[in-house]
């Protein structure tokens, strides 16, 4: 069966089904309590003439044998008497009763079942003591009564679900009218149309669905800002390493020594190292922009750092570059292991990539008021104060650096930060030399 998705449908289905409900259990209610208080005014009647028939069976019963009353109207045929003689002997019946007891009682109400037809009975005795008078009435007359009372009752619903049903839709439909608006309004919107809704003349139950579709729009429109500012920052980044390759290589193809030759292609081949890391750190940055702090664990840092420098020894040796890792103990953080050795390979990267021959890269993990700090210093050139901001904007490059990268380092580090809720600092190295990164993990 096909679920209803329709609201309209819902709420007109809910709202018929509980008017019928309950109108059908109040006609219920009322039916069964006409019911008990008919039965109780058809048992006084039965009561009443079956006390008349007492006061006069001693004195017109003297010299009447065994006879039939005459039925004098069309109803009468429902209800009958009996009065026996001792109890035994039939003086006087009507024409409708059977031969037989209608009951068995001498005394109060009784139901009796006589040829397959059922009998509501009042017995007593005459003011003499002599004669048993029974009245009785059929109980499908009662039935038949009941159920025109019942027909009277559901009448009027029948009748009126109709007209009920029209109305409800036609309060459903106008009660609904700002929601299909907002619909509507939705539906026709551009898919660059990130504009608020509208919510002044919303009602009240749908301002926390307009809300969040406003958040969400807002969100949706510095995504799309974000992800065109980085594919054309990309574009441009990715156009001067190629450009360059391209250089070489008409260089290296009309070159007339070997020697011009092999340093065209040296330089082809460094082009697409730069330009290999480019791509890598675009793909990097790219995946960790839509990636949230849910997915966490703790995460032992000293570990992390201690990998990455193994990892990085070859390329800080070829620059002449040691590196020195003190930690403090139990240098635990929640977060993403992975990202977290992206963070720290970055930072040692830029280090190495900026720091004189024959210096060292510091790497320092220690506490602080309650606080994990994680610190890469070196002793390059460092970078002036009024930049400390702006190196952490992608693809930006201090003016006069000479040191080779792609201007995504920092952003990718600060982007990691931003996900573990932690905080970037940039500041000069001791005593004013180099730069000293901080990470601060809560």
């Amino acid at each position: 069966m096909r679920k209803l998705n329709s609201l309209k449908q819902r709420l007109l289905l809910l709202s018929i089904t509980t008017v019928v409900a309950v109108w059908i259990a109040a006609a219920a209610f009322t039916y069964f309590d006409a019911r008990e208080e008919f039965d109780e005014i058809l048992d006084a009647h039965l009561a009443q003439s079956a006390a008349l028939l007492a006061t006069q069976a001693p004195h017109e019963l003297e010299e009447v044998e065994t006879e039939h009353a005459p039925l004098l109207h069309k109803y009468s045929r429902r209800v009958a008497f009996q009065i026996w003689e001792q109890g035994h002997v039939l003086r006087l019946h009507s024409a409708n009763a059977p031969q037989q007891p209608l009951s068995q009682r001498q005394q109060g109400f009784s139901d009796s079942l006589i040829d397959g037809r059922r009998w509501r009975v009042f017995s007593t005795w005459d003011d003499s003591g002599r004669n048993l008078i029974h009245v009785a009435e059929r109980a499908e007359t009662r039935d038949e009564l009941a159920q025109d009372i019942a027909g009277n009752l559901l009448k009027p619903l029948w009748l009126s679900l109709p007209l009920l049903t029209l109305l409800l839709w036609l309060a459903v439909t106008r009660g609904l009218r700002p929601l299909v608006r907002l619909t509507a309004d939705v539906a026709q919107r551009e898919p660059d149309n990130l504009a608020p809704l509208d919510a002044d003349s919303a009602p009240s139950e749908t301002l926390p669905l307009i809300e969040r579709l406003n958040e969400l729009f807002v969100r949706i429109a510095a995504s799309l800002q974000k992800e065109r500012r980085f594919t054309a920052d990309a574009a441009h980044e990715l156009r001067t390493p190629v450009a360059a390759i391209k250089a070489q290589a008409q260089v290296a193809r009309a070159a007339v020594s070997e020697a011009e030759r092999s340093h065209a292609l040296d330089s082809v081949i460094l082009g697409c190292d730069r330009a290999a890391h480019l791509i890598d750190q675009l793909l990097t940055l790219a995946r960790i922009d839509s990636l949230s702090p849910e997915a966490s664990a703790p995460c032992h840092l000293e570990a992390i750092a201690a990998a990455v420098i193994a990892s990085m020894a070859p390329t800080a040796l070829e620059r002449d570059v040691r590196l020195e890792l003190t930690a403090a103990d139990q240098t635990m953080v929640r977060g993403n292991p992975v990202l977290l050795q992206i963070l720290v390979r970055n930072l040692i990267d830029n280090a190495v990539r900026h720091t004189r021959h024959g210096t060292t890269v510091r790497i320092d993990i220690e506490h602080a008021h309650g606080k994990t700090l994680l610190s890469v210093s070196d002793n390059g050139p460092g970078i002036p104060l009024p930049e400390l901001e702006r190196v952490m904007e992608r693809f930006y490059r201090p003016a006069g650096t000479s040191a080779s990268g792609s201007g995504l380092g920092l952003s990718i580090v600060k982007r990691i930060a931003e996900i573990h809720a932690a905080s970037l600092q940039l500041a000069p190295g001791k005593d004013g030399v180099g730069l000293n990164v901080i990470v601060t993990f809560q």
